[in-house]
């Protein structure tokens, strides 16, 4: 009888580590995207700001204080937040494609890691994006900020439910039913919950009428474009590293009959 190689499954810590490396590196790549692509913006939109606050006359009743932390520091901090939150984002990726592939009984190159990725990002950050998109300083009542955090993290949560009816969807319907039904069904179990949460939850339209229209969508979608390319790094990273680890495994294992 031919020979193959037997090997044992990645442990989780070893998959954790992949996970934890792959968000960094993707944090860091989303931390330059955001700086060459949004800084100019925000620097804009605070100029925008600080021009309001010195129109405004003596004793309007507002205090306009120095930031706390410099721009410069704030600049350096970008990339520091974005590989922590890469990092943090990479490990639960890990978590998740552990747990998926211990319910499958089976280990794939990291495809699977690809695929949540990108669940990740359709239910994490372009669901709630359409609905409540990122914007620039000078925009926004800082009043209503607790509301709008709340809101926001509620609509995360309804991406990451729209998602999971999607995919319950697909599955429902077995594997002998036709691939464009589960896809038809998949994709009207995600609209409808989209739609629902989109309806039920409250908007905000808090953009000043004199505010650069040009300025306000390009503050946007660098803000999209960096979520973009920290999931997408997130996922091509750790499919390559676990696809490493798999020929690794494989050419080290012992041949069994």
């Amino acid at each position: 009888m031919p020979l193959t190689a037997t090997r044992a499954a990645p442990t989780f810590l070893s998959v954790l580590l992949r996970g934890l490396l792959a968000g960094l590196a993707a944090g860091l790549l989303a931390g330059t995207f955001a700086y060459v692509a949004g800084e100019p913006h925000v620097e804009a939109a605070i100029a925008i700001e600080e021009a309001a606050a010195h129109a405004e006359p003596a004793g309007g009743g507002h205090d306009h204080e120095d930031a706390l932390v410099s721009r410069s520091g704030q600049r350096g901090g970008l990339f520091l937040a974005t590989g922590l939150f890469g990092a943090a984002m990479g490990g639960l990726l890990a978590t998740a494609y552990v747990l998926l592939c211990r319910r499958r009984r089976a280990y794939d190159d990291g495809r699977s890691g690809l695929l949540l990725a990108g669940a990740a990002l359709l239910g994490v950050v372009i669901v709630p994006f359409i609905k409540y998109p990122a914007n620039p300083p000078a925009v926004g009542d800082p009043a209503t900020i607790d509301q709008r955090t709340g809101t926001y993290l509620l609509m995360v949560v309804l991406g990451l439910v729209a998602v999971w009816a999607g995919s319950l969807g697909y599955r429902a319907l077995g594997d002998e039913a036709p691939q464009w039904l589960r896809a038809t069904t998949a994709l009207g179990g995600f609209l409808l919950v989209t739609a629902v949460s989109y309806v039920v939850l409250p908007s905000f339209q808090e953009v000043p009428d004199d505010f650069p229209a040009a300025l306000l969508w390009d503050f946007r979608l660098a803000s999209l474009g960096t979520q973009v390319v920290l999931w997408t790094g997130i996922g091509l990273l750790f499919a390559a590293l676990m696809n490493h680890e798999r020929r690794r495994g494989t050419a080290s294992a012992p041949l069994s009959t």
